[in-house]
């Protein structure tokens, strides 16, 4: 189906003013409310079953799955790497194309190719590319639109770190904007890990269409199922400020850690997607409340509280509703697409190795099926993933048999010249090997099993054991 339009507001931004997102989006009837007129933004929302009964109706949009898009996150390097992130520096650079949430007047120029660029709590950049019909046309355009960037970015000193968990500094907010102050202070109840996953980390997010309504269902859970054995095979994070944490992906790790109601995966897959996203995002507590000022942090008030009358002032809009499902961040975000969060960010051009498994995967109804086959042994082990990458035998047994389908299905998806040969590459050299990114040190990095004091992230569960 075609999209509603190239670039569209998906989620607000940080200031609540809708941030554009280049994400496939697409015409057409939603899950539960098909030809029914959407609610005004400001329309007050009265029973939890009507809260559940918007988000169902919005959170998937349906038909053949046509589109592909991409966020890239990177952590920023100064020329010493111990030096503190400096926001004049970045927006500088950024010049133009500067979100105007930060640089108030700034055009927010789309970068040549249309990719948009934000900027993220601690200082990463990410560049989030327009929805496009194909790995070739999305390839091409993401490699040119991050080399422009990159280039704006080396003018000041700047270079991407080539881990997707800060190696070297602190966890510091520089963005001083009134939903990062309320999110740090919501993160600040459970620990220090929501600074670290604010602030210190980087992703590889893919957006793919939802798909037709019948096989929804098994897209959806297939994400899930998939997500372990991609965590292990990307993860790309083992140090953290300073120290090598025990962890292959030290940014997952931080983010089941941060608030597991806002971040983990879900407890089932089975059933109806739409009904049991809308029933999660209404029983989960907010985040802030909006308002003039400071916002508010309520404890333990769920969206459904607010709704029922158990906080004070006024009732719930559709808006806060919205604003609301953009501070849930688990592995598989439902946004009128499927929005996959839980790829390490990647060294290089190999960002493009997650998105062509993923677009892989899911062309076809047989191969979703199939991948839930295989990765039925692997399914919940993601603290297992986080903690041991491939050295999980579990993981690396589906990771072969997953990558090796990818390669046999991606040719059909007329891939970018040299992809298929890179994931080739990777499959037989290090999936095989049941290695990982995060197994082979960086110049400069201390190697594994070194003199580091090896960090406690999140406790490890029966299933985080070796088998």
């Amino acid at each position: 189906m075609l999209p509603d339009a190239g670039i569209v507001p998906a989620v607000p931004g940080p200031e609540g003013v809708p941030a554009p997102s280049g994400v496939p989006v697409q015409a057409g009837p939603s899950s539960t409310a098909r030809g029914a007129e959407r609610p005004a933004a400001g329309t007050e929302l009265r029973s939890r079953a009507e809260a559940e009964a918007y988000v169902a109706s919005v959170c998937f949009k349906h038909g053949p799955p046509r589109y592909v898009g991409v966020e890239l996150e990177w952590l920023l390097r100064p020329a010493r790497p111990a030096d503190p992130a400096d926001l004049a520096d970045l927006l500088g650079a950024l010049g133009p194309h500067a979100p105007a949430p930060l640089v108030p007047g700034s055009p927010a120029a789309p970068l040549p190719h249309g990719s948009v660029v934000t900027v993220e709590p601690g200082g990463q950049v990410e560049l989030a590319s327009p929805p496009t019909a194909g790995l070739a046309a999305l390839v091409a355009t993401v490699e040119a639109d991050s080399a422009a960037l990159h280039d704006r970015l080396a003018a000041r000193g700047l270079t991407p770190e080539p881990r997707a968990a800060d190696p070297v500094r602190p966890a510091r907010r520089l963005l001083q904007l009134p939903r990062y102050r309320a999110m740090e202070r919501a993160f600040d109840r459970f620990g220090p890990h929501g600074r670290s996953g604010m602030c210190s980390t980087s992703a590889v997010q893919v957006a793919l269409d939802a798909g037709e309504h019948a096989d929804l269902p098994a897209r959806w859970a297939m994400l899930h199922d998939l997500g372990p054995v991609l965590v292990a095979a990307f993860a790309n994070s083992p140090l953290l400020h300073g120290r090598r944490t025990g962890w292959k992906s030290s940014r997952l790790a931080a983010w089941l850690a941060l608030d597991p109601a806002r971040t983990a995966p879900p407890s089932s897959v089975e059933g109806d997607p739409a009904a049991a996203w809308a029933e999660r995002v209404v029983g989960t507590p907010l985040l802030c409340v909006r308002g003039a000022g400071e916002w508010s942090t309520p404890e333990g008030v769920t969206f459904a509280d607010w709704v029922e009358g158990r906080l004070p002032g006024r009732r719930p809009t559709v808006a806060d509703l919205e604003y609301h499902i953009s501070t849930l961040f688990p592995p598989v975000r439902p946004r009128g697409f499927l929005e996959v969060r839980y790829v390490d960010g990647q060294q290089r051009a190999d960002w493009a190795l997650p998105v062509a498994v993923l677009a892989a995967l899911t062309a076809r109804r047989a191969v979703v099926d199939r991948v839930r086959e295989i990765c039925a042994p692997a399914r919940l082990r993601w603290t297992s993933a986080a903690r041991h990458g491939l050295e999980d035998r579990v993981l690396a047994a589906a990771a072969v048999e997953v990558f090796t389908l990818a390669c046999a299905e991606l040719p059909a998806l007329d891939p970018p010249p040299g992809l298929l040969d890179r994931l080739v590459e990777v499959t037989e050299r290090r999936v095989a090997a049941g290695r990982c990114p995060a197994d082979d040190p960086l110049p400069g990095e201390p190697p594994s099993g070194g003199p580091l004091e090896t960090l406690e992230i999140i406790p490890s569960p029966t299933e985080g054991a070796l088998p």
